[in-house]
């Protein structure tokens, strides 16, 4: 599998850094990142000041050259009434999308003697790997310890690890 990633907006290294390592480490996949590609206009909605999710993934979509293409942005994404989300993709399907904005969100999920940095890429990697794990057909899983588990909060991400569970490892086949 290919997996490509293609920056939205002016995105860190370190978060294409970041993005590549967990894909590379979860999925034992071929990893390339996309030129930069400037924030889609019309996904803005002035007045959430949030950008529509599905936009980026319909332009991840068009824009990657990978069987999975990735969109990575800094800007706040929501999807249809949900305040906000981390992330967006659709079940079997060849775009996703992370927004690291609110990754940043500090938590008092016993992480506060770790360095922030490191906080904040461990919860790149996570929601990166969830994303293209719902391209590959994996759904939110019930063990609260899967990369696959539904976190709707900063606190929810960190309490899940970096792999996937046995059951969703299986799936994947």
């Amino acid at each position: 599998m290919h997996v490509d990633i293609v920056p939205v907006g002016d995105v860190p290294a370190r978060v294409k850094r970041e993005a590549s390592s967990g894909l590379r480490t979860v999925f034992d996949c071929e990893v390339t990142i996309s030129d930069q590609q400037p924030l889609p206009e019309t996904a803005y909605d002035p007045g959430r000041d949030q950008y529509r999710a599905e936009a980026f993934i319909e332009l991840a979509s068009r824009e990657g050259t990978g069987d999975k293409n990735l969109a990575v942005t800094t800007k706040d994404l929501y999807y249809r009434r949900r305040n906000y989300v981390f992330g967006l993709a659709y079940l079997d399907g060849a775009g996703s999308v992370v927004s690291t904005a609110r990754l940043q969100t500090s938590s008092d999920g016993g992480f506060s003697e770790l360095d922030p940095q490191e906080v904040f890429a461990d919860r790149v990697r996570k929601e990166i790997v969830h994303e293209v794990g719902h391209t590959l057909g994996l759904e939110h899983c019930d063990n609260s310890r899967c990369v696959m588990s539904f976190s709707p909060t900063v606190h929810d991400v960190d309490r899940k690890e970096m792999t996937l569970c046995g059951t969703c490892q299986r799936t994947l086949g």
